[in-house]
């Protein structure tokens, strides 16, 4: 289905992930944010461009694999991302929703 987000109309699921990641760009990353009352620090766009290359490397995405990236750990994760912290944080990435996300 469509859905009008940062001025450009982009392809989303029945749960409002993207089903196109080359419609995401760093405005409609910024819009999901503010959807998802998240204020994107310079270290949510760090946790940001893991997902996507670990997406694009085909790596399965956990909570557990994100604590363990370097860049921050499970609590700091949470911080981040403190509603559904995997789910909220694939959603602004672009990516789809990761197999253990219920």
């Amino acid at each position: 289905m469509d859905k009008l987000i940062a001025g450009k109309t982009i392809q989303v699921n029945e749960e409002g992930f993207m089903t196109n990641f080359s419609e995401w760009n760093k405005e409609v990353g910024e819009a999901l944010a503010v959807e998802n009352k998240i204020e994107l620090s310079p270290k949510h766009w760090e946790l940001i461009n893991y997902i996507q290359s670990e997406v694009k490397n085909e790596a399965a995405l956990s909570i557990r694999k994100i604590g363990k990236s370097g860049i921050v750990d499970i609590k700091e994760f949470y911080a981040l991302f403190p509603n559904a912290p995997l789910k909220t944080a694939t959603k602004i990435a672009g990516v789809p929703k990761p197999a253990g996300c219920i």
